[in-house]
């Protein structure tokens, strides 16, 4: 007898049960974005996945939520059944929200949380949080998709989620990840996984979009205007025009994450506007890498065949659809020239914040202490003799920690990286000059530095080892990678397989938007 698909009858939702206990935090009989009525989200139970079991948990982000550690073991909160979308904790309204978008450039019309649902609210120590599970099953915006979500791309949402927050960059978060042997046909037939994941708000540039172009419901879109700004940006309560406010805000915000996303060589390979938050944060891992070879061009989505979220596009990207998101906004300010003259003013911060933030970040990157004229033509040569000769972004930065500015000095480590050594040694004159200029001390400057270069990012083919293992059953090396890409900075010999050069063919491993 064939095995149920995730699209047969066999998948049909099961009435979820309620489960009374649960884990501290948890908001009962209330949610923030259910309160805003029926126009913008869909209540409905999860799809469960049959026969679940435990991949892997973050205690890192189950700290942040104020749970204790075991939180995913005890029996009275039954958190697998939670997970799986068999069961939910008493009170918490699940729901699908609906927003639209422009995919790679084009006006794609609604979509929605085609797989996502939103369990509800914790109160947690650093403020209230929604809890999300991804890969729950269809929902009213699933389109022609099984709203599932498969092994092999929830174990990279999983995994760089949290790698992301232990590099410092905004993030939505995961708590944790369950698989089943549920069967989903991507490319191929793959077995079913769910994430629940972590974040003040889901709310992305789509969701603004929608009300502004799909709906046209002008009283909804500022009705979610001011939401956001009650819930996520009350210093702008009293603004004299508020959606000109919020629009400055999320455009300097998406300044420093951008930058973020660029010091530390992280391709997204979907910037669509549906997957931009509107707080700023890295949303939706899907097709995504960092940087092996320092390559600008770098693409990391199989389909983006045009490379329009190439890696050195990514600044440009993010001002578009920050564009799209200020045409969405147009509505409540007034279709005018001042009032597009206003929404364009907003945007103006970023254009000034995302270059002096990448610079504070590659200044920290070379050890630069302080800032001086010519620091970014000093940083740009680096990266131009990088990009020549194909230099691994991660490691040469962090070997230049180790760079000596003692005359003489040949800084083999870092100078080995080089085809062109002639041409690197002609920079790190320039360099150790300038080092030596500001009086910087060799120790002093490698801490800092080793403190601002990771040692230890998800490289896809780490990525794929844990996947492959994964789906033969065995999750350690998933736990593994979690633990080392927890502490990207430090040191770790015992882990030192995990820092060194990516293995031959592995820039043949394609992730896609099935990814």
């Amino acid at each position: 007898m064939m095995a149920p698909t995730a699209s047969s009858p066999a998948a049909a939702p099961e009435p979820p049960t309620v489960v009374d206990d649960a884990p501290p935090g948890v908001v009962h009989d209330r949610h923030r974005f259910a309160s805003l009525g029926e126009r913008f989200s869909t209540r409905l139970a999860g799809m469960p996945v049959p026969q679940a079991h435990w991949v892997a948990v973050s205690d890192d982000c189950a700290e942040l939520l104020g749970w204790p550690a075991d939180w995913w073991q005890r029996p009275e909160w039954r958190a697998l059944d939670v997970l799986r979308g068999a069961a939910a904790w008493s009170g918490m309204p699940t729901l699908a929200t609906v927003y639209s978008g422009h995919q790679f450039g084009v006006w794609a019309g609604q979509l929605g949380d085609g797989r996502a649902l939103l369990l509800g609210d914790v109160q947690t120590p650093a403020g209230p949080m929604e809890l999300q599970l991804k890969g729950a099953g269809r929902t009213p915006y699933s389109r022609m998709g099984d709203g599932r979500a498969v092994l092999r791309s929830t174990v990279r949402e999983f995994l760089c989620s949290e790698a992301m927050a232990a590099l410092g960059v905004p993030t939505t978060r995961a708590l944790g990840m369950v698989g089943s042997p549920l069967p989903v046909r991507r490319e191929t037939v793959e077995t079913a996984a769910v994430v629940a994941r972590v974040a003040p708000s889901f709310l992305r540039f789509g969701h603004f979009e929608h009300f502004a172009h799909t709906a046209a419901d002008v009283e909804a879109l500022r009705r979610l205007v001011d939401f956001t700004i009650e819930h996520h940006f009350p210093e702008l309560a009293g603004a004299p025009v508020p959606a000109v406010a919020l629009l400055e805000q999320v455009a300097l915000r998406t300044a420093a994450l951008v930058a973020h996303w660029q010091a530390v060589g992280f391709c997204h390979g979907v910037m669509n506007t549906d997957n931009l938050s509107i707080l700023g944060l890295t949303i939706d891992y899907g097709p995504f890498g960092f940087l092996d070879a320092y390559d600008p061009g770098h693409i990391c989505n199989h389909s983006d065949d045009r490379g329009r979220y190439a890696y050195g596009r990514q600044p440009n990207v993010a001002f578009w659809n920050l564009h799209a998101l200020a045409q969405a906004l147009l509505p409540l300010v007034g279709r005018t020239d001042e009032a597009t003259e206003q929404l364009l003013e907003a945007l103006e911060p970023y254009r000034s914040a995302l270059p002096l933030a990448l610079l504070q970040r590659m200044r920290a990157k070379v050890g630069l202490a302080t800032e001086q004229e010519g620091d970014a033509a000093l940083i740009e040569a680096l990266l131009d003799r990088m990009a020549a000769d194909r230099a691994d972004f991660t490691i040469t930065f962090r070997r230049l920690s180790q760079f000596s500015t003692a005359p003489g000095a040949a800084n083999e480590a870092v100078r080995d990286l080089f085809i062109d050594r002639e041409a690197f040694d002609a920079w790190a004159q320039r360099y150790a000059e300038r080092l030596r200029a500001e009086g910087s001390d060799d120790a002093q400057r490698a801490l800092r530095m080793n403190a601002a270069n990771p040692k230890f990012v998800l490289r896809n083919h780490l990525a794929q080892n844990a996947i492959e293992a994964a789906q033969q059953g065995d999750f350690s090396e998933v736990r593994q990678l979690l633990k080392v890409l927890r502490h990207p900075f430090d040191e770790q010999p015992e882990h030192a397989r995990y820092a060194g050069f990516p293995p031959e063919g592995s820039h043949l491993i394609e992730v896609s938007c099935s990814s």
